[in-house]
């Protein structure tokens, strides 16, 4: 060392502060890498994205690789730093060099190339994974020493770094990328990706036509009134049933009917013919579930029974589907949303309206995770059957009873009381001016 000069040193100094901000700056690149874009990129053939794929499956060699190297480079720039405090100053630079020494260290070495790598991580990650994968084989037998230990006080706390580390998304996470990720993709397509995340939370019994709403032809009523059933049925498949929906004998395929009808051929005995076995559904079966079951029995509609084998509602597979890609521009009159804007800003809701429609409908959080309806839900809250006039307030939403008709809250003005409390405690522009 003696014999270099001291211009020499300054440039080794400079170039062993240049190579640990390289160490410094791969770690935070390699670390911070997109998993999945990275896993995207090694299957396109990318050959960084490949070799940092290999070197992360053990981040222990990895993290032991580079900290070994920095340690190193570190070192010998402190003992420059240190013999050329020593030249210039005396024993006063052996005081001078350890605090200059950290600043330089702390602002080129360590802080501006980890934050550098930080924001564009693929700039750095992919050409350290080629140095990396280089100096990985000669420097094994020390990488592998110091492992040795670092994994075995690991292995006392309880983990084990040489089983592969897996990096899976929860639901809850990949709806939060698909959020994080809507201003790269159409608004309609991040809503139907959120749909089909949210299939599995819900039910059939969250989505049903309920039983007092399903249309169906009964088999004891007047010829006449039949035919009158399957010349105006806003569905092409309905349920067939002797006086009540709990006495159900299939479903009918009303184009088949029409077929006959048009050759005048339809009479009681060929509709009979024409009835399929129905098809049954429990009420707590998700939608994910459902789907695949209409997929595999090849059906595109059910009732849904409870535990005790009631009838309780009818899903098709159009109702399904308007949960993944929203409302078809058609709707039948008996899912009709039952919304109804008012001037003074308030809503006439029809008792019999889900609460999951009313709160997409106007982006509301009324509860959902009981009752399904609003009518359900003000009587679970009062727990008893309101008068006409009523008024109650529910998670901030004032609710107050228009009509109530065989024991069921048929319509109810609903207003959302926390944007009028927000509205009126803001200044009136209009006074001020």
């Amino acid at each position: 060392m003696n014999e270099l000069s001291t211009a020499s040193l300054f440039a080794m100094l400079f170039f062993l502060i240049l190579l640990s901000g390289f160490f410094s700056g791969s770690e935070t690149a390699l670390m911070t890498l997109n998993r999945y874009r990275l896993k995207s990129l090694a299957d396109q053939g990318h050959k960084g994205a490949k070799l940092a794929i290999k070197l992360l499956n053990r981040p222990d060699r990895l993290l032991g690789l580079i900290l070994l190297g920095n340690n190193i480079v570190n070192i010998f720039a402190a003992t420059l730093a240190t013999i050329i405090a020593l030249r210039l100053y005396g024993e006063i630079g052996l005081a001078v060099a350890p605090i200059a020494l950290t600043f330089i260290i702390l602002i080129f070495a360590e802080v501006t190339p980890k934050t550098l790598a930080a924001l564009k991580p693929e700039k750095l990650a992919f050409p350290a994974a080629f140095v990396y994968t280089l100096i990985a084989t000669p420097l094994y037998p020390f990488v592998w020493l110091v492992n040795i230990f670092s994994n075995t006080l690991l292995r006392l706390i309880g983990v084990h770094p040489d089983k592969e580390t897996k990096h899976e998304l929860s639901a809850d996470e990949l709806r939060a990328v698909v959020i994080e990720a809507e201003h790269f993709m159409p608004q309609a397509h991040s809503d139907m990706l959120l749909g089909i995340l949210d299939l599995e939370q819900v039910s059939v019994e969250d989505i049903m036509i309920p039983r007092n709403e399903i249309t169906g032809i009964d088999l004891n009523d007047d010829w006449n009134d039949i035919v009158h059933q399957i010349t105006h049925s806003q569905r092409t498949r309905v349920p067939v049933f002797h006086d009540s929906i709990d006495n159900t004998v299939g479903v009918l395929h009303l184009r088949k009917v029409l077929n006959l009808f048009s050759r005048d051929e339809l009479n009681m005995k060929t509709l009979k013919s024409l009835i399929a076995p129905a098809y049954f559904i429990p009420a707590g079966t998700s939608l994910t579930r459902q789907l695949l079951n209409f997929q595999d029995n090849r059906r595109r509609s059910g009732l849904v029974v409870d535990e005790y084998g009631s009838i309780q509602g009818l899903v098709t597979l159009e109702d399904i589907l308007e949960e993944i890609v929203g409302q078809f521009t058609t709707d039948s009159p008996t899912r009709n949303l039952g919304i109804h804007q008012q001037e003074d800003g308030t809503y006439l809701v029809d008792g019999n309206t889900h609460i999951r429609d009313i709160n997409r409908a106007l982006g509301w959080t009324l509860p959902a995770d009981g009752p399904k309806t609003l009518n359900g839900l003000i009587l679970e809250h009062m727990e008893i059957i309101p008068q006409t006039g009523t008024s109650l307030m529910i998670d901030g939403y004032t609710i107050e009873i228009l009509r109530v008709s065989n024991n069921a809250v048929q319509t109810a003005r609903v207003q959302d009381s926390r944007e009028t409390i927000e509205n009126d405690g803001q200044p009136d522009e209009a006074q001020e001016a």
